[in-house]
């Protein structure tokens, strides 16, 4: 398969299974796009000649054929053995179900997941600790995630639980890295040097601009947390030498002109980013709607030729789904496989339970076992595992499917109540995305040539 798109100042095709990414010309352009449409080289040489002369026609079918002799347009299939080990090699764990903002897009209903609000106890995490050391089997990387609700409220637990699972690791031979997703509200100076310290992983979260942000992430009392918040992510990061975070938002239809938004937290001196549609029931006002892609595919092109302009200048900011490595990324099987959830990677709710992930939390018929008694739900494993990579129907044919890993199981089931069928609207802005950071590789490539 080879996908042809035009961006801004340049003409590009992928070819899917060799990842190869080419630059054209106008005639090589209409070449391989009527190639890729399953137009005859006959025909294909005929149209060009009648448009470009005997000499471009003949030129650019042999630098096609050439490319396709080096296995670098039009290539063939790769066949992935998809089998995994069966190891977990990651968990996310619900520190908090409970929150101190009151976000109006929250898929955890505000905190508590639709149930009792609650702290993990330090038993439980331990547990989890205990859990993933056993489950990995033989990887020795591995990972655990502090959510909630907002997983700060319980510090404490924090604490010990990675102090706790440092020593378990090492004693195992195992290196466990840990991750902190915070609204970042309220962040006691004690808690900012101890996750700066310690070198925790952090995702931020921000909206960008002020009314944007305080729309919709707001306090108990319906105050908007933007200066707060701003102030504690800007100290954070400032302590951490710019360095091992992302900042996090979220876009809805209230603020589809999101380059804004990215403007504005580029304006604060954050330089690793990422900007989230909002996935909602269709019902919500908040929701994106199709009628709307027309205009963030348009935005998403006009935050791809800023990202290069800033580049350009000499200010890289990375942009999360922009980033794509052709060459020295994981392999095809890994990407196949996309983030795991299910089989690779469980949540855990404060009572112990384990879920497939974070989005799934409290929902019994999903539940896969605890952290005491481990897994009494393998079945629930399986199925994740069955559709855990990009050969459903319509990754089959999609061009971004070695960029996705066939899409998010919560929102598939969420929004279609199937986990084979990936949210449509995601995967729509999935590949716009794709495109934009194909354009910006293409950039790179010429400015390392010097064109």
């Amino acid at each position: 398969m080879v996908h042809t798109f035009a961006l801004h100042d340049l003409k590009l095709a992928l070819d899917v299974e060799s990842g190869a990414l080419h630059i054209l010309d106008d005639a090589a352009f209409c070449a391989v796009r009527l190639l890729a449409a399953g137009i005859g080289r006959q025909e294909v040489h005929a149209k060009l000649q009648a448009e470009y002369g005997k000499q471009t026609a003949s030129q650019v079918m042999a630098e096609i054929e050439a490319a396709e002799e080096q296995g670098l347009l039009f290539s063939v299939s790769r066949r992935v053995d998809l089998a995994t080990d069966g190891a977990v090699k990651a968990l996310c764990l619900h520190l908090a179900h409970d929150c101190n903002l009151r976000c109006k897009y929250c898929f955890a209903g505000t905190g508590n997941y639709g149930g009792a609000r609650g702290l993990m106890p330090l038993d439980v995490a331990k547990a989890a600790v205990d859990f993933l050391l056993q489950a990995a089997a033989g990887r020795k990387h591995l990972e655990i995630d502090f959510f909630g609700g907002e997983p700060l409220l319980n510090f404490p637990v924090l604490k010990e639980t990675v102090a706790y699972g440092r020593q378990k690791a090492e004693a195992r031979g195992k290196k466990l890295k840990f991750t902190v997703t915070t609204n970042a509200y309220n962040v006691p100076e004690e808690v900012k040097d101890y996750l700066n310290r310690e070198e925790i992983s952090i995702v931020l979260s921000l909206d960008g601009r002020r009314e944007v942000h305080d729309r919709m992430r707001v306090t108990p009392a319906g105050r908007g947390s933007w200066e707060s918040v701003l102030q504690n992510c800007r100290q954070i990061v400032a302590g951490r030498g710019g360095d091992n975070y992302y900042l996090r938002g979220t876009y809805t239809r209230h603020n589809l002109d999101f380059c804004q938004d990215v403007k504005e937290m580029v304006g604060h001196g954050f330089r690793l980013l990422s900007l989230e549609p909002a996935v909602l029931s269709p019902a919500a006002e908040e929701a994106l709607q199709e009628e709307d892609l027309p205009v963030i595919f348009a935005e998403y092109e006009k935050l791809a030729a800023l990202l290069w302009e800033w580049e350009e200048a000499g200010q890289k900011v990375y942009f999360f789904h922009f980033e794509l490595d052709l060459h020295q990324g994981p392999c095809a099987k890994k990407r196949l496989l996309g983030c795991g959830a299910g089989s690779s990677y469980l949540a855990v709710t404060p009572d112990g339970k384990l879920y497939p992930c974070h989005q799934f939390a409290g929902e019994a018929d999903f539940c896969v076992g605890n952290v005491k008694e481990g897994i009494t739900a393998p079945e629930i494993r399986r199925r994740f595992a069955a559709v855990d990579s990009a050969a459903k129907a319509e990754c089959a044919v999609c061009f971004a499917r070695y960029f996705c890993g066939g899409g998010c199981h919560a929102a598939a089931w969420h929004q279609n109540r199937d986990l084979a069928r990936p949210y449509a609207l995601g995967c729509k802005l999935h590949r716009k995305r794709v495109e934009c950071g194909l354009y910006l590789q293409a950039k790179r490539m010429l400015a390392k040539t010097g064109r």
